[in-house]
Order: structure tokens, then sequence, then C-alpha cells
């Protein structure tokens, strides 16, 4: 499979979607569903959940994907773990407003480099 990261990303760079409907869109057809029900699925879960307090958006995206690509609960939340330690060392956080920089003011990844690690260690998940 050709990468699709940099789609994700752009999805999100423009301003045409969240962080995990940027994900989600962009695989939708890999778990067997148009666009419009996997925007509507993602819609709640911009800005990471919790409004920046909770998992970055991406993150989410990645995971419900998955766990529809799966259709198992152990191999969805087995992969699930290991999408969130890889983002983790690469990003140094999961969560978004640690991302943001929300109380430090410093910025550790902008919103569409953490789309397109989310996507990146999706496909790899999706490679298998």
């Amino acid at each position: 499979m050709a990468t699709r990261k940099h789609i994700a990303a752009e999805k999100k760079r423009c301003g045409s979607h969240n962080c995990a409907q940027a994900i989600l869109c962009t695989y939708a057809d890999r778990v067997g569903i148009d666009e419009e029900t996997a925007r509507n699925i993602a819609n709640s879960f911009g800005a990471g959940m919790g409004n920046m307090e909770g998992t970055c958006g991406a993150l989410v995206g990645a995971g419900i994907t998955w766990g529809m690509f799966t259709k198992d609960r152990a191999k969805s939340m087995k992969g699930m773990k290991q999408m969130m330690t890889k983002f983790q060392q690469r990003n140094g956080a999961t969560q978004c407003r640690l991302l943001k920089g929300v109380e430090t003011k410093k910025v550790l990844r902008e919103c569409p480099d953490c789309v397109a690690d989310a996507a990146e260690f999706l496909e790899e998940l999706l490679e298998e």
C-alpha cells in the first residue's frame, strides 16, 4: 500500500477536517465506510479528546480505524498500544494539550505532523 500519510496531513492542514477525521476519512475505504460516515464518526474528537485535555485526535482516529479494520478486540487494543508507544517516543506526548504546549507555550508537534505520524503508525499495522 502506498502511504497516505501526506493525504491525511493535508486534510488537517487545509482545515477541512479535524485530526481524527483526517485519519478516518483517509482510510475509510479500508474499513468499508464512506467518507461522510467517517467524518461523522470522528466529529467529536477534534482538538483531542476532552477538547485538548486528552489523547491526540489523530491517535483516536487511528485507533478507530484500526479497530474497524481488525474487528478484533484484543488485536485492536494491542495495535493501539503500539501506535501510542511509537507516537510518544517520537513526539514526547500523546495528549493534545501537551503536544500544543497549552501550559508550557512550547509546541512539541504541529497538528498536521501529528496526523502524519499517526497515519504512518496505522499503515505499519495495516500492512502486517
